[in-house]
């Protein structure tokens, strides 16, 4: 009797601690990302290219993005998505929600992971505001592949926004017009454990502000980043980023071009900053 009493009461005890131990879903969701991140880092010849990283305003990682339907495709998922401030650093994640269709005859469904890389803020603005429809209120193109596809394709990086997915730990580009980007803001409240808390004041918050599993994603991104050149390659238009930066989106938003890195030679392929 008392031995049963005793692993009774083991039992009891182990469920009462284990919520407090368990991993919410915000958490795991991020923790998702954050290896989504490792592999990148592993795999750096079938990757995104550091040039592409090295201009990027925003970068978005939504893990285990489930595609679905029959005929007909449907694809949904929730991740996170960093932006880079004024001082070159990655800022806190805010949760993101995407959803769009596929073309094309599909029987079942599969599970992918999905990486967004902006190049302008007005993007993110978007999501912020409300929703953003990619091909629609944003330029998007299927991302290249390995360190020296920019030296060969798109070498100007003209799109707004570059799409990858990965599906058997390889990174490719994938189409992704169609599909809608906005904020979870139920997720970003119970992640920072405010109902009041903005993407703005995410973007702008000390990195304590966040749980510690945030901090993993953004040192993770930091080094993959750290050693690329120190420009964003784009007009964000403000000065810095504050929580008291309203982000407003500019009229008539100018998006600059810059010289890519060429991560073999060490150079940089010259071209002249222009207005498009």
């Amino acid at each position: 009797m008392r031995i049963r009493l005793g692993l009774t009461l083991l039992v009891v005890s182990t469920l009462a601690l284990a919520p407090a131990h368990a991993a919410t879903k915000q958490e795991q969701r991020v923790a998702d990302a954050t290896d989504v991140l490792d592999q990148l880092l592993r795999i750096p010849e079938q990757s995104i290219p550091p040039a592409l990283l090295a201009r990027a305003y925003a970068v978005a990682v939504v893990p285990n993005v489930v595609k679905a339907g029959f005929g007909l495709g449907f694809r949904h998922g929730k991740g996170i998505l960093v932006v880079r401030n004024a001082d070159n650093s990655w800022s806190n994640p805010a949760f993101i929600s995407l959803t769009g269709g596929s073309l094309g005859f599909q029987i079942g469904a599969q599970s992918t992971d999905i990486i967004l890389v902006f190049k302008t803020r007005k993007g993110v603005e978007d999501i912020t505001s409300g929703k953003l429809t990619l091909g629609a209120d944003a330029a998007v193109a299927a991302g290249p592949v390995g360190r020296s596809t920019s030296a060969a394709t798109d070498i100007q990086f003209k799109a707004e926004v570059y799409s990858y997915s990965r599906n058997r730990g390889l990174f490719a580009g994938v189409s992704m017009e169609g599909s809608s980007v906005s904020m979870d803001r139920n997720s970003n409240a119970a992640f920072y454990g405010s109902s009041s808390m903005t993407p703005e004041q995410i973007f702008a918050s000390s990195g304590n502000a966040a749980p510690a599993v945030a901090n993993n994603f953004v040192q993770l991104l930091t080094a993959q980043t750290r050693r690329l050149p120190k420009q964003p390659g784009m007009d964000t238009g403000v000065a810095s980023n504050t929580a008291s930066n309203s982000r407003s989106v500019p009229s008539q938003p100018s998006v600059k071009t810059y010289g890519i890195a060429d991560p073999d030679a060490g150079s940089v392929v010259a071209d002249d900053s222009q207005d498009f």
